[in-house]
């Protein structure tokens, strides 16, 4: 950046004089000050327009934890104000309260780079903010450390599921590890869905996606995911999370989501990619955020490296337009109620032999018909409880109970739904 100088220095004013800029730029003036000091460098100031700040200050807690030989924390900025933050934590099952070093009221450098960041309020006469700011000592050793920071990103990104729930407030940002891998012999699911599934995940990750260049196929894939409730949509996308070495985001949409937060979470996994992206409950986009959401699947560039994974429980609710256009979804999969083999695989999996015999296992596959897994599942704790407490099992009572859960539910949802909304 070309040194140009400035029509008006902070050191020449006073509060009287300015007041508004000087309760602004005090506090700036005193952290390019201590920088200089510290490093000898002279810094300039840079901002964003791109909505990256939050995903770099994720970041940089990151590396403040897993790397603190990669940044130092050379001040803090007011001295009455927060200089650690006490974190509860149940990662990778820790469930623990931590200290960490406060991102707020502190002023972070990377020497390697020479890079500054700085988060802190700004007091004024009429409101307090908070604000963000880098300082670089030049253009080249700013774009160098974004280059690091978004490698450490995906570093970050790579451990667990990085889930995106739309609030109120903006974008929520929770890592959650997978505690119990799910192998894809564990899916339930019909062979010839799961083969294609899991073909083009791998041939998307573990091949490196030459498959799509030797054919010279669009290096991007959608696949929508429908179905009653528990049927193992979710299982499904915790196998594909568990078996690739990348990065996996899962976007719940809510009331919430809004242009703003699409271009958000869009901006965020490009530069991702090669990655996963889930998008739960995609029925849920409201109304008024459907065209932006559309225009940002039909840019190539937001898709790019991309593989997306959309789940519904409610077909009948989609967006036709989603599936109707190329370059959106390019398939769509129905995961159905488990047949009978599929019912006497899960629980045979969940060892229910522990708590009934041979005869009472073909009794409760023949009678769970139009069940899903979670309800299976529902039906196992059940027994599992019954027994624990009682050393003995009441089948016949338990069916009756959950299979008039079940025709509840099927009155409320599924026996009166509309024809769905997309050709296969």
């Amino acid at each position: 950046m070309k040194d140009i100088p400035s029509i008006i220095n902070f050191k020449d004013i006073t509060k009287e004089m300015m007041p508004h800029y000087f309760d602004f730029a005090a506090a700036i003036y005193r952290i390019k000050e201590l920088l200089v000091n510290e490093t000898g460098i002279d810094f300039n100031m840079y901002t964003s327009k791109e909505g990256i700040e939050e995903e770099i200050w994720d970041t940089i807690e990151y590396v403040v934890q897993s790397d603190p030989n990669d940044i130092q924390i050379i001040g803090h900025v007011f001295d009455c104000l927060e200089t650690a933050t006490i974190k509860y934590s149940n990662f990778n099952q820790e469930h623990q309260f931590n200290i960490i070093p406060s991102l707020n009221n502190s002023v972070y450098y990377f020497p390697m780079y020479q890079v500054a960041f700085a988060k802190l309020p700004i007091f004024q006469s009429h409101e307090d903010y908070e604000e963000d700011f880098i300082f670089a000592n030049n253009d080249e050793s700013l774009l160098g450390f974004f280059d690091y920071i978004y490698m450490k990103q995906k570093e970050y990104m790579k451990d667990a599921i990085t889930i995106f729930t739309d609030t109120d407030d903006g974008i929520e940002r929770v890592k959650e590890r997978i505690t119990h891998q799910v192998m894809r012999e564990d899916v339930l699911l019909d062979e010839e869905i799961k083969t294609e599934i899991f073909r083009s995940i791998d041939e998307f990750f573990i091949h490196g996606g030459e498959f799509f260049k030797k054919y010279d196929i669009p290096y991007k894939r959608g696949i929508l995911l429908y179905g009653s409730p528990g049927n193992g949509k979710t299982t499904l996308v915790k196998s594909i999370a568990g078996s690739i070495s990348a990065p996996v985001v899962y976007w719940q949409i809510t009331e919430y989501t809004n242009s703003y937060s699409i271009k958000e979470v869009f901006n965020t996994v490009t530069k991702m990619a090669p990655m996963t992206l889930v998008i739960e409950d995609i029925d849920s986009m409201p109304e008024e955020s459907r065209s932006v959401f559309l225009n940002a699947l039909d840019g190539a560039s937001s898709k790019e490296g991309i593989f997306l994974i959309g789940t519904t429980n409610y077909p009948e609710k989609i967006d036709p337009a989603l599936i109707n256009r190329a370059g959106r979804f390019d398939r769509a999969y129905e995961i159905t109620l488990p047949d009978q083999p599929a019912r006497r695989q899960y629980l045979i999996k969940k060892n229910i032999h522990q708590f009934v015999s041979e005869n009472e296992i073909d009794h409760l596959v023949k009678e769970t018909n139009g069940l899903s897994i979670a309800q299976l599942n529902e039906l196992y704790m059940s027994i599992a409880l019954q027994w624990h407490y009682e050393q003995q099992v009441n089948i016949e009572k338990i069916l009756k109970d959950l299979q008039t859960n079940n025709r509840k539910a099927l009155r409320n949802h599924w026996e009166e739904r509309s024809s769905v909304g997309f050709g296969i």
